[in-house]
C-alpha cells in the first residue's frame, strides 16, 4: 500500500500548515511551535522534505481565504505550478472547522494538484472516505459553533453581573481581582485626564468637543490613532460612554444602564450634564491662544462703546509689547492701545478691595452652616422621593416586559424595548440620586475652607500671574464685565453677591433676592 501511494504521489516536497485560534495560544501555549515538529516528524517518517512552513493565529470560523497563512501557501503553490507538494495538517480541526470551507479548500488543493495528508486522518477519494470526511467536518463545525455560542452566553452573563468584557476604554486598564476576574481599574494619567475632559465641558470650561480634543491632544501620552492624532471621533466615544459614569450598555447583548462593578470617573450628574451640551446649540470654536497672555480679554470693554476689547502684542525695537484696544471703527478710543500691565494691575486695585473684615467673615460661616444643614435635610427627602420613583419604574418595566412576551409584530416589540431602554436609563439616574450618602462631618469644613479662603483674600489668587486663575478671580467677583476707559482707568465694576454680603451691603443683597424672606 505504501508503495502505491509512493506511485501515486511521486512528490518527497512537502508543505506544513500550521494554526492556532489566538496570539496568546500562539505567545504562552507553544501551539504552533508544537504543531510544526510534529508535522516535521510525520514528514521525516514519509521521507518527504520540508520546502516551507505556513502558519496562522485566527479562529477556525470562516473564510480561509481570509487567513494569512493559508492564502500565502496557496500562493506558493501557485508561484510552482510544475512541483507537487504534499500539505501536512497537524490535526483535521487545523485544516477547517466548516463543513463549506473544509470542502472548499479540497478543491483548491485539488485544482493545485496538491495532496493533503494529516496527522490523525486519512483522507480517501472515495464516496466511504468523503462521508466521514463530511461527518468530521459537521462535527467540527458543531463544535465550533457550540464553543461560541458558550463564550457568548458567558460574556452576556459577566456583563449582567457589571463587568465590562471588550477593550479597556481610555482612563482604564483590566485588573485581576481574586474571586472576580478581570475588573476594569483606573489607570493613571489618564482617568484624570478624562474625568478633567467631563467636567470641563459639562461646565462650560471646554464650549465645544473641539476644546475638549484639543485638551486631551496636548497630553503627548493620550492614546491617539495610527497617524498620531486624537480624533474628534474618538472624543464624541468617550464623552458618550456610559462606561465613565458607571454602567454598562450593550445594543449586541440588549443591555441597558447595568450598574457597573468598577468605580466611575464621573457622576451622573455631570455625564448627564455633558450629554444635554453635545446635543444642544453648537458654539463657535475657542480660539487656542484665547486668553494665555492677557488675563481680560473677554472681560474688558470699552467704557465708549461697550465692545470687548481687543488683546495683540507689537513689535518693537528691542521686544515684543502687550496690550489692549479698541477696535470698534466710529468708536473715540478707536485703534488707541493700552498697555496690557497698566490695565491689569489698575483691576488689580479692585480686586484687592475686596478684602472683607474678620466679623463678616465668622457670620458669613454661622450663614453657610445653616444653609448645609437644611441641604442635608432637602438631600434625605430627595433620596425617599427618588426610592419611591424606582419601584414605579421598575413595574413599568416588568409590565412592558410581558407585553413583549405578548407582542408578535416586530415593530411593536421594538418600541417597547425602546420604552424599556428609556426606563433603564430613568432607573439608573435615580439609582444615582438614592445612592447618594449624606455629606461626612469633615465635608463642611473642607468645603468652607476653600470657599473662605478666596472670599477672604481673593487678591492672593489674583498675584499668581496666572491667566486662567486671574480669569477665575474676575467671574467670580464680578457680575458683569469690566468697562475700561484709557484716561480714567476702570470704572467700578458690578460686584457679585457673596462679595457684597461680605462687604455689608445687605441693601443690595436683599434687593436682589438673595435674602428670601429672611
Amino acid at each position: 500500500m505504501a508503495q502505491v501511494d509512493e506511485q501515486q504521489t511521486g512528490c518527497t516536497k512537502a508543505l506544513i500548515y500550521c494554526r492556532v485560534s489566538s496570539k496568546a495560544q500562539e505567545s504562552e501555549g507553544h501551539g504552533l511551535e508544537s504543531q510544526e515538529t510534529r508535522c516535521r516528524q510525520y514528514a521525516a517518517s514519509k521521507g518527504y522534505d520540508v520546502a516551507a512552513v505556513f502558519p496562522d493565529t485566527i479562529t477556525g470560523g470562516g473564510d480561509f481565504m481570509k487567513r494569512p497563512g493559508m492564502v500565502a501557501l496557496l500562493s506558493f503553490l501557485d508561484a510552482q505550478p510544475d512541483e507537487r507538494f504534499v500539505v501536512i495538517f497537524d490535526d483535521l480541526k487545523r485544516f477547517a472547522r466548516d463543513r463549506d470551507f473544509h470542502f472548499r479548500l479540497r478543491d483548491a488543493f485539488r485544482e493545485r494538484d496538491a495532496k493533503v495528508e494529516c496527522l490523525n486522518f486519512n483522507f480517501e477519494d472515495t464516496p466511504e472516505g468523503e462521508f466521514i470526511e463530511t461527518i468530521l467536518a459537521a462535527q467540527g463545525q458543531l463544535e465550533r459553533k457550540q464553543n461560541g455560542r458558550q463564550v457568548a452566553q458567558k460574556m452576556q452573563a459577566r456583563m449582567e453581573n457589571g463587568y465590562w468584557i471588550h477593550t479597556a476604554p481610555i482612563g482604564y486598564r483590566y485588573q485581576t481581582i481574586k474571586g472576580r476576574g478581570k475588573v476594569l481599574v483606573a489607570n493613571p494619567p489618564f482617568d484624570a485626564i478624562v474625568r478633567e475632559g467631563f467636567e470641563g465641558f459639562a461646565s462650560g470650561r471646554f464650549a465645544t468637543q473641539a476644546e475638549v480634543q484639543r485638551f486631551f491632544a496636548s497630553f503627548l501620552d493620550f492614546p491617539r490613532n495610527r497617524h498620531g492624532a486624537v480624533t474628534s471621533q474618538r472624543v464624541a466615544d468617550i464623552l458618550s460612554h456610559p462606561i465613565y459614569a458607571g454602567y454598562i450598555c450593550s445594543e449586541r447583548y440588549k443591555l441597558n444602564w447595568i450598574k457597573a462593578q468598577h468605580e466611575p470617573l464621573v457622576s451622573m450628574d455631570i455625564f448627564e450634564k455633558v450629554q444635554e451640551r453635545r446635543l444642544g446649540a453648537s458654539h463657535a470654536p475657542q480660539r487656542k491662544n484665547i486668553g494665555n497672555d492677557f488675563a481680560l480679554r473677554g472681560i474688558a470693554t470699552c467704557a465708549c462703546c461697550d465692545a470687548p476689547l481687543r488683546s495683540s502684542w507689537s513689535k518693537g525695537k528691542y521686544k515684543r509689547y502687550a496690550y489692549y484696544l479698541c477696535q470698534t471703527k466710529g468708536c473715540e478710543a478707536y485703534g488707541k492701545s493700552i498697555p496690557r500691565d497698566r490695565l491689569e494691575a489698575q483691576v488689580g486695585e479692585i480686586i484687592k478691595d475686596l478684602q472683607p473684615t474678620g466679623g463678616l467673615i465668622a457670620i458669613t460661616t454661622r450663614m453657610f452652616q445653616d444653609a448645609w444643614a437644611m441641604r442635608a435635610e432637602q438631600a434625605k427627602a430627595k433620596v425617599q422621593a427618588a426610592k419611591r420613583q424606582m419601584a414605579k419604574v421598575e413595574t413599568e418595566i416588568d409590565q412592558l416586559l410581558g407585553r413583549i412576551v405578548e407582542a408578535s409584530n416586530s415593530a411593536v416589540i421594538r418600541a417597547y424595548e425602546d420604552k424599556i431602554a428609556k426606563l433603564e436609563y430613568d432607573k439608573a439616574r435615580l439609582s444615582e440620586t438614592a445612592l447618594k450618602e449624606q455629606p461626612p462631618q469633615r465635608a463642611f469644613d473642607e468645603k468652607l475652607e476653600l470657599a473662605l479662603r478666596f472670599l477672604s483674600n481673593p487678591w492672593k489668587l489674583w498675584e499668581s500671574g496666572q491667566a486662567s486663575i486671574q480669569r477665575l478671580v474676575l467671574k467670580l467677583a464680578f457680575q458683569g464685565p469690566v468697562a475700561y476707559d484709557r484716561n480714567q482707568g476702570p470704572r467700578t465694576p458690578e460686584i457679585s453677591m457673596p462679595f457684597k454680603a461680605l462687604k455689608g451691603d445687605w441693601g443690595s443683597v436683599l434687593k436682589n433676592g438673595a435674602g428670601g424672606g429672611t
